[in-house]
């Protein structure tokens, strides 16, 4: 059964107007932290593992959660200090020590992928990454995504382009040889302005597949506020 990586270690500096003394994976949603929803659905799609990469505020989710929820094994990565998303994944990705793919999510998104779909997608493609995509028409908020014919990424943008268009879901399938081509332990990087840039530019197999379950982004206070309406019955 796969293991996954959660990063929930962002200040959520556009969240805290609304949610203004607790992490963004704590903000509650219907009287649950929306992490709760986050773990639910991908323990529903076999994940048995989960190692939350955590930092500002992490007592809220270490306390609250523990080491086991609903029987599932979770573990922590606590950064001393802020490593951004990409220091954030490789950090947790070290407590892993596994030789077999790995998902890699947001904490503060929330994304119906089918699992399978996607690990069988990323395999027959031998992928490095395999992006899950959604689509969207906002302008300015979500990296954009071109894919080829047989879905290989050829453009990662910065979300300024106009009118529909493919974006990054935040869930990732991860080949673990990443790892051992991925910078030092304990530098700051970015996710999306690093990792990504520096394995494209390095010919690495990045994939995407797009799917059109439900897509949450908690991050900005309007979406925070719908949330308990999206999630309503999950």
């Amino acid at each position: 059964m796969p293991s996954a990586v959660i990063l929930a270690g962002g200040l959520g500096t556009r969240l805290r107007s609304a949610v203004p003394d607790l992490p963004k994976p704590m903000a509650p949603i219907s009287g649950r932290p929306f992490l709760e929803y986050q773990l639910d659905y991908w323990i529903s799609q076999g994940v048995d593992r989960f190692v939350l990469s955590v930092g500002y505020r992490h007592e809220a989710i270490t306390e609250h959660f523990g080491s086991r929820y609903k029987g599932v094994q979770i573990e922590y990565a606590v950064e001393e200090r802020p490593l951004g998303t990409g220091g954030g994944f490789l950090a947790a990705a070290e407590k892993l020590d596994s030789q077999e793919p790995f998902l890699l999510l947001n904490g503060d998104t929330y994304f119906a992928v089918d699992r399978n779909v996607l690990h069988a997608y990323a395999l027959e493609r031998d992928s490095d990454w395999c992006l899950s995509l959604f689509r969207t028409s906002e302008k300015g908020r979500y990296m954009g995504i071109k894919v080829s014919s047989e879905g290989r990424i050829t453009s990662l943008k910065s979300g300024i382009e106009q009118g529909s268009r493919l974006a990054n879901g935040g869930v990732y399938w991860v080949h673990p040889r990443v790892l051992s081509e991925a910078p030092s332990l304990g530098e700051k990087m970015s996710l999306e302005a690093d990792l990504f840039p520096n394995a494209f530019a390095a010919d690495r197999r990045l994939f995407g597949i797009e799917f059109t379950g439900t897509f949450l982004d908690i991050g900005v206070p309007e979406d925070y506020h719908r949330a308990s309406t999206l999630l309503a019955g999950c």
